[in-house]
């Protein structure tokens, strides 16, 4: 069997490391890669990105299906370009992946179909939102309703800082365009979990629920990042919540699916509030998060292969997924300065024997030396029984793999 695998960060390196394992799989192009893919078992990298290239590329090759990391293919229409010549692709169409690429779509379809969510208002003119911003409780949420590489929300903690996130967003126009529309909702207090599934459009299986660390500074303070860390399964998600999700955004996400026909077999991830008055949904992903998706896969005892061929045959009503009974902590090392201003082009040392731990992200292989090539630079996995035993685990391999200005937070 041969795959492609479309992305360059640490989810695709976690993918394909997963996808290997089944042995039906001879090849895994991954397209473009990075430093990971290209060490990994049965992986070679392909240096295309262009959606039509793919196809061919596809076509060409055999395929057997083709798994899409990030949202942005997604959001621009390759599964129908794959679909449209008779070729699997797991992944949402065009239509069903606006779920992610537009917030207004995805709230007024949370709105359409019941889906609990936070109260909101769109705005595309940028008067009416500075007027909404004279009368609103503080804080408040500000999004951008376009893909913003994971940056576009801002917590407004004061009116004043509305503004000027207003004014980023709709004047300065610093997310090129996916800014001009911004939704502003209510800001609910409580903690946040991921929980990322599978679908094939009529049935959807919740995998284990993870806590992602968006900000830089241990303490969540500082900026908003893509994740500096993973615990899996999530500590606050009960089965009292896992029962409120289910019935109240599950339920009415799978039959907005259904009703609207979206064509949708592939990854929806779920971003939770878990709040004193319930959960609520704060947004769709029609992909696997990042880091997420490291933690998850390492707790994944069923075969990924199955499950995605289940999905695009239809038949995951005849699937129950196995998970590893502990949990997973998975810890980011970021280069010094992001998510602001970074140097890279620095060589990575990883000791041997923890090479199943660590998932390449912004790391290239140049001339056999992996060198450091974006903000995040990888993820480091521990695995235990309990969340205790995983982080003590995770924190030791810290100190077996180093580049100049590794930085990574200490209380994941």
């Amino acid at each position: 069997m041969k795959i492609l695998l479309v992305g360059s960060g640490g989810r695709e390196h976690a993918i394909a490391w997963k996808l290997a394992q089944n042995k039906n799989v001879s090849k895994i192009f991954v397209a473009p890669g990075n430093g990971g893919t290209a060490l990994e078992n049965k992986c070679e990298n392909i240096n295309i990105t262009d959606l039509n290239e793919l196809v061919e590329f596809a076509k060409e090759n055999n395929i057997d299906f083709t798994f899409v990391g990030p949202e942005e293919p997604l959001t621009n229409g390759i599964t129908d370009k794959f679909k449209k010549v008779g070729l699997k692709c797991f992944g949402p169409d065009a239509r069903a992946a606006q779920l992610e690429g537009s917030k207004t779509f995805a709230k007024e379809f949370m709105k359409k179909y019941g889906v609990k969510t936070a109260q909101y208002e769109i705005f595309t003119d940028y008067n009416l939102a500075k007027e909404y911003l004279q009368k609103c409780d503080y804080p408040i949420v500000i999004k951008a309703d376009g893909l913003a590489s994971g940056k576009g929300v801002v917590i407004a903690r004061t009116r004043e800082q509305a503004m000027n996130t207003i004014d980023d967003f709709m004047i300065l126009d610093i997310f090129k365009g996916a800014g001009k529309s911004i939704v502003i909702e209510e800001f609910l207090e409580g903690i946040e979990a991921s929980i990322l599934s599978i679908t094939d459009g009529k049935t959807l299986i919740p995998f284990i629920s993870g806590k992602d660390h968006k900000q830089i500074f241990d303490g969540d303070k500082g900026p908003n990042t893509g994740g500096m860390g993973v615990i899996a399964p999530n500590p606050f998600v009960t089965e009292d919540v896992m029962k409120d999700f289910e019935e109240n955004i599950v339920a009415n996400t799978l039959r907005g699916i259904e009703e609207e026909e979206f064509d949708f077999k592939g990854i929806i991830f779920f971003g939770l509030m878990i709040t004193k008055k319930g959960t609520y949904l704060l947004e769709y992903n029609v992909r696997m998060g990042d880091p997420e998706t490291q933690s998850i896969l390492v707790l994944m005892e069923s075969d990924l292969v199955d499950l995605i061929q289940a999905a695009l045959d239809s038949k995951l009503d005849e699937v129950k997924v196995k998970w590893y009974e502990g949990s997973c902590v998975n810890i980011v090392l970021a280069s010094k300065g992001y998510p602001e201003k970074f140097e890279k082009g620095f060589k990575i040392t990883i000791e041997e024997g923890i090479k199943n731990k660590v998932f390449l992200a912004g790391a290239q292989l140049v001339n056999g030396e992996l060198i450091t090539s974006g903000g995040r630079v990888l993820s480091l996995v521990g695995k235990g029984k309990t969340i205790e035993e995983a982080r003590k685990e995770v924190y030791k391999l810290t100190n077996m793999v180093d580049f100049k200005g590794k930085y990574f937070r200490k209380d994941i």
